[in-house]
């Protein structure tokens, strides 16, 4: 009754153990194939990361090309000729009204003339009269009306 207990048993941890063989194996083979999937999904995340990194670098350097083509353009603009006219423009307007502010004789007769000024100018640009002084030499014209406004 030994033996048979004995056999038993010895038959039993040896089921047991190819049980557990059979076992490891598919438990392995699973996951063999769920880090082979691990390693598949981060060579696809790596090569999408690789692919966005390099179209952003190609699109800074594209804003980079674009950003020192428009300096360029900014500054080849502000020396074009009558950016100088304006700026002087401007100072002189900003003198004349300092004038207008220290010197109150001159700033009543400024005004006037200013007035006339614009007046005249408006009238140049509108109407068939501007249309004819735009055609010919602004010069021309302006000579002209000196001369007739002196005699």
């Amino acid at each position: 009754m030994e033996n048979i207990d004995l056999v038993s048993l010895v038959l039993g941890v040896v089921v047991g153990i190819i049980l557990y063989g059979i076992k490891s194996f598919f438990t392995t083979a699973a996951l063999k194939k769920e880090l082979k999937e691990y390693k598949d999904h981060l060579q696809r995340q790596m090569k999408l990361t690789q692919d966005g990194t390099k179209q952003l670098e190609q699109e800074n350097e594209k804003l980079k090309s674009e950003n020192e083509n428009l300096r360029i353009s900014v500054k080849t603009l502000s020396q074009k000729p009558g950016r100088n006219e304006i700026r002087l423009l401007n100072i002189y307007d900003l003198a004349i009204r300092k004038m207008n502010t220290k010197a109150p004789g001159f700033a009543q007769g400024w005004e006037l003339s200013l007035q006339e000024a614009e007046k005249e100018y408006e009238e140049r640009e509108s109407g068939l009269k501007g249309a004819i002084k735009r055609v010919f030499a602004p010069s021309i014209t302006h000579n002209k009306e000196l001369d007739s406004s002196n005699e």
